[in-house]
């Protein structure tokens, strides 16, 4: 979230960041509601300094004037407590800047395309959907799941499931043993300051599952992605700078209503409002984001390496960014039935954007400062299988395994 006096500070400088972000915000509004908070606090100061000069002369004629002032200060808290709710809105819907080295643009169309990686291959044969390879051997239903849950939902049985899981193990162990991540089993339900910290809330509600355990609780949600409970493992703390930086990964299941998707990706597993992802979260002191984001994409990158996918990285224009971030990569996988890439991670950098929205901060020698935040997808485990089944299929249908996630699936050659 941004600091209002920076606001104040330099304006035009934040109307013009935020229209590249295709975002509208009246700051005209915010900084006349700030005006007027403004006024209140001094005029609070002003009485509480008249009313501490009455209550020392010891004069009871003054009681009467010292009660009016108890009455007018509490009237201008409630205006003032009003006027910060309205502030408050303002500015928690107001999405991070983007650093300069992002390509200003309205939409996908203005991303720009970093490199390409691996050989895309040329079948001999018609290829298959995803769906069409896992339905023919029985191992995705479709029609199960649809009578159990509706749509965008996905049964997996036998060897699809079996690689469902190995994915997960695989892109674990890799982020663990090979670069140094700490495995984290989070809870999947969290409470709605969390969801604002890491910027689901309040901007983007009505794409998230709320669920009630009691009427007397806090409002409750169905994590949309881990991101939001390994960020918040640091809310309203102050960490030792030594202990940086730190590395959290997780596979959960993520829940998201997809409400901006009506139409988009009906068919197969592409778009699910149930899903497994594997979660990457860096916690850094911001001076060090810029070289974690690299970082943190090679980790990303890697699995795509191992498992002999080819890939696309993109780096997202200022219109296509998610809420909090300051830059974006997206990893795009290639997928033979569409003949083209599709998203498959974002790695993102969002500064100090979700830190000051936790409280979340660092000491330093002058005392402290709010941490930076990454977050990635190492990798989205639906959207793995689609590129692995698709990629590796056989002319008779079969699957091959690549060598690398054969010990995931008892050594089979192929599923």
């Amino acid at each position: 979230m941004h600091n209002l006096k920076e606001i104040r500070k330099d304006i035009e400088f934040y109307k013009k960041k935020i229209l590249e972000r295709n975002s509208k915000v009246d700051f005209e509004i915010l900084l006349d509601l700030d005006k007027k908070n403004r006024e209140i606090i001094q005029k609070k100061e002003l009485l509480e300094h008249e009313k501490k000069i009455l209550s020392k002369a010891k004069d009871e004629k003054n009681f009467s004037k010292s009660k009016k002032i108890s009455q007018d200060l509490i009237s201008l808290s409630s205006d003032q407590n009003e006027l910060q709710k309205k502030i408050d809105v303002i500015l928690s819907n107001i999405p991070n800047i983007a650093v300069d080295d992002v390509p200003v643009g309205k939409d996908e169309t203005s991303n720009k395309i970093i490199k390409k990686v691996g050989t895309i291959k040329d079948f001999s044969f018609k290829i298959k959907t995803h769906s069409e390879l896992g339905e023919a051997k029985d191992q995705i239903d479709f029609k199960a799941s649809s009578k159990l849950s509706g749509s965008r939902f996905v049964v997996l049985k036998d060897k699809f499931a079996m690689l469902e899981r190995g994915l997960i193990n695989f892109m674990i162990d890799t982020h663990t043993i090979k670069f140094g991540y700490k495995e984290i089993s989070p809870p999947l339900i969290v409470n709605e300051e969390v969801m604002f910290g890491t910027g689901q809330l309040p901007k983007f509600e009505e794409d998230q599952f709320e669920i009630k355990l009691n009427n007397n609780e806090k409002r409750k949600f169905l994590i949309p992605t881990a991101e939001v409970v390994l960020t918040n493992l640091l809310r309203e703390t102050i960490v030792e700078s030594k202990k940086l930086p730190l590395r959290f990964v997780a596979g959960t299941p993520c829940f998201r209503k997809e409400a901006g998707s009506y139409g988009k990706d009906t068919i197969g597993m592409m778009r699910q409002h149930q899903f497994y992802k594997v979660e990457l979260v860096s916690i850094v002191d911001p001076l060090n984001s810029k070289n974690e984001l690299e970082r943190m994409l090679g980790c990303a990158e890697e699995i795509l390496k191992q498992l002999n996918i080819p890939y696309q990285i993109s780096l997202l224009c200022t219109g296509d960014m998610g809420f909090s971030a300051e830059k974006t990569y997206d990893i795009e996988s290639w997928i033979p039935s569409e003949k083209k890439y599709r998203e498959i991670s974002s790695c993102s950098s969002c500064g100090t954007f979700q830190a000051r929205r936790m409280s979340a901060k660092f000491k330093t020698s002058g005392g402290s400062k709010y941490l930076g935040t990454l977050n990635g997808s190492g990798l989205a485990v639906g959207r793995l299988l689609i590129a692995l089944v698709e990629n590796n299929q056989n002319k008779d249908g079969s699957i091959s395994i690549p060598v690398a996630l054969k010990k995931y699936m008892n050594n089979l050659d192929k599923i």
